[in-house]
């Protein structure tokens, strides 16, 4: 009996080490980029409003007005110190009358590197004075064909001064 015992719990101790390892071939994948909002201080932005509600100047959050982006993203937290592998392409809407709350419709359109070809689409409220923020991923293309997972934000710097904006992008995705 005891024997019996010790026979079933190894196979059981078995099957679930070799789920667990199943469970880290999934087809999840982590990697961090960085998304370079330029608006000012150039003669080429790559965020430019598109369109704003007549209150839009006045409001302390912007409220209403709608900016389109296509975006570079890199390897490195500088565009010097960073290969360019992509863009952000999309538009984000000033959403919130009472803090910076951007609503993001984007695609990252990967242009080099590992995922060379691929898209992610990327749905999602950015809280912007939140240290980090969390948005969903609802689709992809190519490497990233019927993905699912979330970006967490983090803004690197906020622009201020060189009114180009810096958000560190941390991608979590899983594909089938």
């Amino acid at each position: 009996m005891a024997t019996t015992t010790l026979f079933l719990l190894l196979c059981a101790a078995a099957a679930l080490a070799s789920a667990a390892a199943a469970a880290d071939d999934t087809g999840f994948t982590t990697f961090k980029l960085y998304f370079h909002d330029i608006v000012a201080g150039t003669s080429s932005p790559t965020a430019v409003r598109i369109a704003q509600a007549a209150s839009s100047n006045t409001s302390s959050t912007s409220f209403g007005a709608v900016v389109a982006i296509d975006d570079p993203l890199t390897t490195g937290p500088t565009r010097s110190s960073g290969t360019e592998i992509g863009r952000a392409q999309g538009t984000y809407t000033f959403a919130d009358q009472t803090t910076f709350g951007l609503l993001m419709v984007m695609n990252f359109v990967f242009t080099a590197g590992d995922h060379n070809g691929s898209t992610l689409s990327i749905l999602g409220r950015n809280e912007v004075l939140t240290d980090v923020r969390e948005m969903s991923i609802v689709g992809g293309s190519g490497k990233f064909r019927m993905a699912k997972g979330y970006v967490q934000a983090h803004t690197i710097d906020s622009g201020a001064t060189t009114g180009e904006t810096v958000v560190q992008y941390t991608v979590n995705v899983k594909t089938p």
